[in-house]
């Protein structure tokens, strides 16, 4: 699936597309999550759906589909495993939950948002070791708020470029993210600077018509 065929379903279906392509990262989407997420900016910003709505419905869908992974390594346990060594390629990312787990202990939740497929294993992972809920949605939909918001505002100012960024995001993982975020931050600084200074001047033009008048 590429980016055209995703906007024609967030355009047929709005918001619940968004929702449920995000969902279905747990079973590996042909798309990554990123490109996914920054479509909701991208469709933000050309008015398809309305900003704040998009955004909340996409950082639901980034954060259900994460849960559905720990419910499931926690419920089901070792099966979910067994199934996953069972996938072609997953070893490699298997490997590198566990290390972010030995090193990182819970916070492995946060880092592993930096490397895509890494993200998903490492609830099944955390789950299965019976981390409590409330550990794991403190520390898991934090970090999954800021994750979304930074790839929504990326999306929303830099869209046209989605799938080049997302291609860079996906082969480099968290040493992309830790590029793109002050770049991210930086053009929404500007961009809010210039309707500040714009509405500024709005507002004194206004004021001045008003003595005249």
């Amino acid at each position: 699936m590429d980016v055209d065929t995703l906007m024609m379903f967030i355009k047929e279906y709005g918001y619940w597309a968004l929702f449920f392509f995000l969902w279905l990262g747990i079973v590996g989407m042909p798309i990554p999550d990123e490109v996914i997420v920054m479509t909701g900016g991208l469709v933000a910003s050309l008015n398809l759906l309305k900003p704040v709505p998009a955004f909340f419905v996409t950082y639901l869908g980034v954060v259900s589909g994460l849960t559905i992974g720990y419910l499931l390594g926690r419920i089901i346990g070792a099966p979910v495993l067994d199934y996953l060594v069972a996938k072609k390629n997953m070893g490699k990312y298997l490997k590198k939950s566990y290390d972010l787990i030995d090193r990182y202990g819970s916070y492995a939740l946060c880092i592993s948002y930096g490397f895509p497929i890494v993200r998903h294993v490492v609830p099944y992972i955390v789950g299965i070791s019976k981390m409590p809920f409330r550990r794991y949605a403190l520390i898991s939909y934090t970090t999954g708020f800021f994750w979304t918001l930074i790839f929504f505002v990326i999306g929303y100012f830099f869209g046209l470029n989605i799938e080049e960024i997302g291609k860079t995001v996906y082969s480099y993982g968290i040493y992309a993210l830790i590029i793109l975020l002050p770049v991210s931050l930086v053009v929404w600084y500007i961009v809010q600077s210039r309707r500040n200074q714009q509405q500024k001047q709005s507002g004194s033009v206004t004021e001045l018509e008003d003595s005249v008048s």
